[in-house]
C-alpha cells in the first residue's frame, strides 16, 4: 500500500506540472512556435546533457556488460507488441490510415516526454541508467521500424509516400550523448567539477520542460475535439494494458523461468515504461504518410490523459 501510495503522490507531480503548461497556453502565455521552441531545447540540448551526466554518475565500467544484456527484455517486448497489433488489425479490421498509428501505439511509447519524468518522479536517478536500456530499445524501434509503417500506411485515395531510411532519426542527439557518455566512461576520464555541474544543472531542465510541453500539446489539441470509437479504444487499450502486460509476463515469469535475473528496480522501470503513452510526434507523421490525423491525435491526447490512471494500478501489481 505504501507503493501505491507513493506511485500516487509521484503521478500527482506529475500532472500538476503538466496542468500548469494546458493553463499557460490556454491564457495564451506561450505563442505559438513555444512548443516547439522548447522540443528543440529538450531534444537537443538538455536532454544529451541529463544522460551523459546520469551515465557518468551511475554507471562504471564494470557494469556495463550487465546494462546491455538488459536490452534483451525490452526487446522481447518490443517484438510481441509488433505481433500482437498485426493480429488485432486482421481481427478488428482496423481500416487502412490507421493502421500505422494503430502499430506504434501498441509497439512504441513517449519515453521521453512522458517516461524519463515520471521514471524519475517514481524511481528517482538511481533508475536512470534502466531508463536507458529502454529509450536505446524504443528509439531504435519507432525509427528504424515504426516509421515504415507510418509511410506506407496512407488514406483511401490518397498517394503513399515511399517508405524511406532516415539516419539522422535513428541516431536522434539524445541517442548520440548516450553513445559518447559510455565512450567516456571507458576512458576513465574524471570531467571537470564545472563541466558537471553545468550538464547537471541544463539536464535539470528535461522534467519540467517535457511535462509542460505535453501540456501545451493537450491544450493545442483541445479535449472538447476528442473522440471515441472503436480502433481509438482497441489503441489505447494495447497502449495502457496490452503492452505492460506482456512487460509484465516478461520479468515476472520468462526472464526468471530462463535463470535471468533482474534487478527489481529494473524491473519496475521496464514496467513503467511499457505503459506511458503514445509518441506524441505520431499525428506529425500520420500527416506526412497521408494517414488518419485525426485518429492519431485523439490516440495520443486519450493515452497521455489516462496513463495517470494506469500507471498507480501497475506500482501495485508490481510490488
Amino acid at each position: 500500500m505504501a507503493t501505491f501510495i507513493s506511485s500516487i503522490s509521484s503521478v500527482v507531480v506529475v500532472i500538476l506540472i503538466i496542468a500548469l503548461g494546458f493553463i499557460l497556453r490556454q491564457k495564451k502565455w506561450f505563442a505559438d512556435t513555444f512548443a516547439g521552441n522548447i522540443s528543440k531545447l529538450i531534444m537537443q540540448i538538455a536532454l544529451p546533457a541529463s544522460i551523459f551526466i546520469s551515465v557518468q554518475t551511475h554507471l562504471t565500467r564494470s557494469s556495463l556488460l550487465n546494462l546491455f544484456e538488459g536490452l534483451l527484455v525490452p526487446a522481447i517486448g518490443v517484438f510481441l507488441s509488433y505481433l500482437i497489433a498485426f493480429i488485432l488489425i486482421a481481427v478488428f479490421k482496423i481500416p487502412a490510415g490507421r493502421r500505422g498509428t494503430f502499430i506504434n501505439t501498441l509497439a512504441n511509447a513517449n519515453t521521453i516526454f512522458i517516461g524519463m519524468p515520471l521514471n524519475i518522479a517514481l524511481f528517482g536517478e538511481n533508475a536512470m541508467s534502466y531508463f536507458l536500456i529502454y529509450y536505446v530499445i524504443n528509439t531504435v524501434s519507432t525509427w528504424a521500424i515504426g516509421i515504415f509503417f507510418m509511410q506506407s500506411d496512407s488514406l483511401p485515395g490518397k498517394k503513399k509516400e515511399e517508405a524511406h531510411f532516415n539516419w539522422k532519426k535513428l541516431l536522434p542527439m539524445p541517442l548520440l550523448g548516450f553513445i559518447v557518455a559510455i565512450l567516456w566512461l571507458l576512458t576513465g576520464i574524471s570531467l571537470p567539477s564545472f563541466v558537471s555541474s553545468t550538464f547537471t544543472y541544463v539536464g535539470n531542465l528535461v522534467t519540467p520542460l517535457s511535462l509542460i510541453y505535453i501540456g501545451i500539446m493537450l491544450a493545442d489539441i483541445g479535449l472538447k475535439n476528442i473522440k471515441l470509437d472503436k480502433d481509438t479504444i482497441l489503441a489505447v487499450l494495447g497502449r495502457l494494458v496490452i503492452a505492460p502486460i506482456i512487460m509484465l509476463g516478461l520479468v515476472e515469469w520468462l526472464m526468471p523461468s530462463m535463470g535471468v535475473h533482474m534487478a527489481n528496480l529494473m524491473k519496475d522501470t521496464f514496467i513503467i515504461q511499457s505503459a506511458t503513452p503514445a509518441l506524441s510526434v505520431l499525428p506529425i507523421l500520420a500527416d506526412q504518410g497521408h494517414g488518419d490525423v485525426e485518429y492519431a491525435t485523439n490516440v495520443v491526447a486519450i493515452t497521455t490523459i489516462c496513463f495517470v490512471v494506469v500507471v498507480p494500478v501497475l506500482m501495485l501489481v508490481a510490488s
